[in-house]
């Protein structure tokens, strides 16, 4: 009787567990989420965390924040929030950094295809080659030019060692055969402000946090890196119609959850964001900042994510760039 009773406790309790597990799920949100943004403010990533936030708010009936932790060519961010609770109220906003830091740095405290779930992509935007007004070259080849005759004594901005501009900038040298000294940083932010005032030559970064700036006069867009121009750059080359054939490196941007979240949260996540990312407002913004606004599946994502990670992991090895 004793055994019986204590078996029948046990299920009971097992199924406790289930409908309280449940219930959770179901009462989610019930607190803030946080958007961890891998980058200092005032980059395209936070730009964008922020024009998703405050419409996800709305859905969701809960605050989301957004915070920045930057540091490590964005890997430390994207550490932060694999480690975290999986609870669904921690969420990262990756990149195609990430792909690139698989291959780039020697050794991660993660794995970002294991250790963290896609959630949807949010927009996808060119990178553009862009040079401080005062610079006299004009046009790619007159930069090509400028800087042969002048080996190691120009430089480039990027957010950070490992990250998309700085593969883009290795790149470019090797088709270019010049030798550019390369200036890591922790995001657009202070990297624009040191192209503005001169302090670096040139940078690719995304046309996001450089729009204004090539608009008001103060910077000069010489390419686009993407194979196809940009629409808020319609007047810009490619990189390969300036005669760097298949060149064809662009930024997207996309939330991500660990690895652990309950399935039934992510589906209600990618949900609310997807609506987001399509609605006009959202749409409207994009175009306002040169992105162009995608809301995917999460398998869709998923695929992004294997195929980037592929295709960098080539690149990084015939580029040579490895970080201890």
């Amino acid at each position: 009787m004793s055994r019986r009773l204590s078996l029948l406790q046990a299920l009971s309790l097992g199924a406790a567990l289930l409908v309280g597990g449940s219930a959770i799920a179901q009462a989610w949100p019930s607190k803030p989420v946080t958007l961890v943004v891998p980058f200092p403010a005032g980059g395209t990533t936070d730009v964008l965390a922020r024009a998703l936030a405050e419409k996800l708010a709305l859905s969701l009936g809960q605050p989301v924040i957004v915070e920045s932790k930057p540091g490590a060519g964005a890997t430390l961010g994207a550490d932060y929030v694999a480690k975290s609770r999986p609870d669904g109220y921690t969420l990262l906003v990756g990149a195609v950094h990430h792909t690139i830091a698989s291959s780039v740095f020697k050794k991660l405290p993660y794995d970002f295809q294991k250790d963290l779930t896609p959630i949807t992509t949010i927009a996808l935007v060119p990178n553009v080659l862009v040079v401080n007004a005062a610079t006299p070259a004009r046009n790619v080849a007159e930069l090509v030019a400028l800087l042969k005759a002048n080996p190691g004594k120009m430089n480039y901005g990027s957010n950070g060692n490992g990250t998309a501009q700085h593969l883009i900038g290795t790149q470019f040298e090797n088709l270019t055969g010049t030798d550019i000294a390369h200036i890591p940083y922790k995001g657009s932010g202070p990297l624009v402000t040191d192209l503005l005032g001169g302090q670096i030559t040139m940078s690719f970064d995304t046309v996001t946090p450089v729009l204004q700036h090539i608009k008001g006069g103060k910077l000069r867009a010489l390419a686009v890196t993407t194979a196809t121009r940009s629409s808020a750059l319609p007047d810009v080359p490619t990189l390969e119609e300036a005669g760097l054939k298949g060149f064809n490196i662009g930024t997207w941007f996309g939330v991500l959850a660990p690895a652990a979240v309950p399935r039934d949260i992510v589906a209600r996540l990618n949900t609310e964001m997807v609506k987001v990312i399509q609605s006009p407002e959202f749409r409207k913004r994009m175009d306002e900042i040169g992105a162009e606004p995608i809301g995917n599946s999460q398998e869709q994502m998923a695929q992004q994510i294997k195929g980037e990670t592929e295709k960098f992991a080539r690149l990084v090895k015939e580029a040579k760039v490895v970080i201890e």
